[in-house]
């Protein structure tokens, strides 16, 4: 078994089922999601980005080789670049701008699930780093293929959605999963715990990330 395959046996399979069920993921498809919940997860999807940019810059800095290296820089590059250009044009089909981004702000959700990531990045291991990082990658594109099959009658829905089901997006999955296993034979008993639990708690974010914005979740006070 690869190491990537155990990590998502561990801690991914009952969290994907759930989030291909949940019906924001089902609202997306049958084009009868609330707009403003959409808009909701494009605000908050663009503060998680700038974070997660951070977090894979943190992941290059711990790289062992210099694939490594550049690989994550260049993710952590093309995620800011997502948030500009995918958000951009999304941002003006509900009537958003940027600066209404910057003013919502984080909120609880995404900053808890943006603290965990630079706080697992900053202070673990390179393994533990990679570990949590993964499932933003993972999730994703099992998602977006889900969603790929059923499209939406939704203009803006599919476009979101053909972007994550791209083959370009594949790619770039792949080839963190061929890192992550790459890392499998150097990982001991005690760090592979510590993966397996920071790859279960950043799956449940991506669970609870959908059902934020499904429930349009603000700060109580």
């Amino acid at each position: 078994m690869t190491f990537s395959t155990e990590l998502w046996d561990a801690g991914a399979t009952k969290v994907y089922d759930e989030i291909v069920r949940h019906p924001f993921i089902t609202g997306l498809t049958e084009g009868t999601l609330d707009h403003d919940a959409f808009r909701y997860f494009i605000v908050q999807d663009s503060h998680y980005l700038r974070a997660y940019s951070r977090a894979l810059a943190l992941v290059a800095a711990r790289a062992v080789d210099q694939d490594a290296v550049s690989m994550f820089a260049r993710h952590a590059a093309n995620a800011i670049e997502v948030e500009r250009e995918l958000h951009s044009s999304l941002l003006g089909s509900l009537g958003l701008t940027s600066a209404d981004v910057d003013a919502t702000g984080s909120g609880p959700t995404t900053t808890a699930y943006m603290s965990y990531l630079t706080a697992t990045c900053a202070t673990g291991t390179y393994a533990e780093a990679v570990a949590a990082v993964l499932p933003c990658y993972w999730i994703y594109r099992e998602v977006g293929r889900e969603l790929l099959k059923r499209s939406s009658p939704d203009p803006v829905y599919a476009q979101w959605i053909a972007a994550y089901g791209s083959e370009e997006f594949d790619a770039v999955v792949e080839s963190v999963l061929a890192v992550t296993d790459r890392l499998g034979a150097e990982v001991g008993p005690g760090e592979r715990d510590r993966c397996h639990r920071h790859f279960s708690t950043t799956t449940r974010y991506e669970w609870m990330f959908w059902d934020a914005a499904y429930r349009k979740l603000d700060w109580p006070i």
